[in-house]
């Protein structure tokens, strides 16, 4: 362990580090406040042994000045020396980012007791660093297997719900349009009635895969928002770039020939409802949503396998 030693007369500076140097720890001299900063510094020191009385920069001040170069989350324990030994010195000392004091003259024992004590503090700090370390790491996958849809393996409706509402924001903020993609898959129970559910399920991931890959811009979001139905979040699109991008997955999936025996077209087909929006205030991000949603259902319900788009919010009169 190396130990910086801030002390401004040399017998005692002398005395301390050979001190140390017994306790088979690494000293590292220090004759002026000045020097004792520089040296940290160039050496970080796992501990500060810091006289309080010097020619050129008091204690107190040093151990400020220690504190402010510490980058964040670090610690470096220091021990005051002095012979000052009123409350409010030791108080001062605390205060100014001490962990502890010795009266001078310093004893071997109490010195060599002290810096034992230091030394169990600081594994049992690194101990906890790693163990917060691990449990960040553990944290952020547990968030990143609860964002995503078991299936297919692309987001799931909760975490879509969360980047809905925050992309909404940052339009608000940036005055810019977004829009909504919905998808349906054409005719699936049918299929599943027809081909199983093991080839349902293979449908499902292998359609998530080609809508996923027919986005190409990183901040577009692709989820599973339940059963053969599928959503997109489109920050900075707008209706005409939304119907493109329908149209190009639509494409794709219709490529794909997946034969279907009970739909009319013979293979795998999607619907597509889109909606879009400048974001503002007063609205609700689930209306965008709902939009796309009604979009959808009149694309079904004008033969499937094509794409309706609405720049209206507000549900139509019947």
């Amino acid at each position: 362990m190396k130990t910086l030693v801030i002390e401004d007369s040399k017998s005692s500076l002398k005395l301390l580090c050979e001190h140390v140097k017994r306790m088979g720890n690494t000293p590292i001299p220090a004759a002026t406040g000045t020097a004792g900063i520089e040296l940290f510094l160039m050496e970080r020191p796992d501990l500060v042994l810091l006289d309080i009385i010097m020619p050129d920069i008091n204690g107190y001040d040093v151990a400020r000045q220690i504190r402010q170069l510490e980058a964040p989350g670090d610690w470096t324990p220091i021990i005051f020396l002095s012979s000052l030994n009123k409350d409010k010195d030791i108080e001062m000392g605390i205060a100014a980012g001490g962990d502890d004091f010795l009266l001078k003259p310093i004893s071997e024992i109490v010195l060599a007791s002290k810096i034992c004590a230091m030394q169990r503090i600081i594994q049992m700090r690194e101990s906890l660093l790693v163990l917060t370390r691990k449990l960040d790491i553990a944290n952020q996958e547990l968030k990143r297997i609860t964002s995503l849809d078991g299936l297919t393996g692309i987001a799931n409706r909760r975490h879509f719900d969360e980047v809905l509402v925050r992309e909404w924001r940052r339009a608000m903020r940036q005055g810019e349009e977004l829009s909504i993609l919905m998808c349906d898959i054409d005719f699936f129970k049918q299929y599943n009635d027809s081909c199983g559910h093991q080839s349902g399920d293979e449908c499902l991931r292998l359609i998530a895969q080609t809508l996923t890959s027919s986005m190409d811009r990183g901040g577009d979001l692709l989820a599973r928002y339940g059963g053969e139905e599928f959503v997109a979040v489109l920050p900075g699109t707008s209706l005409i770039g939304a119907s493109f991008v329908a149209a190009q997955m639509r494409k794709a999936i219709n490529k794909l020939a997946i034969p279907h025996p009970n739909s009319p077209y013979g293979h795998i087909t999607a619907s597509f409802g889109i909606a879009s929006a400048v974001a503002m205030p007063e609205t609700d991000p689930q209306k965008i949503v709902g939009a796309a949603d009604r979009a959808l259902y009149k694309a079904k319900h004008s033969g499937r396998n094509r794409v309706f788009q609405t720049s209206s919010l507000e549900p139509e009169d019947n």
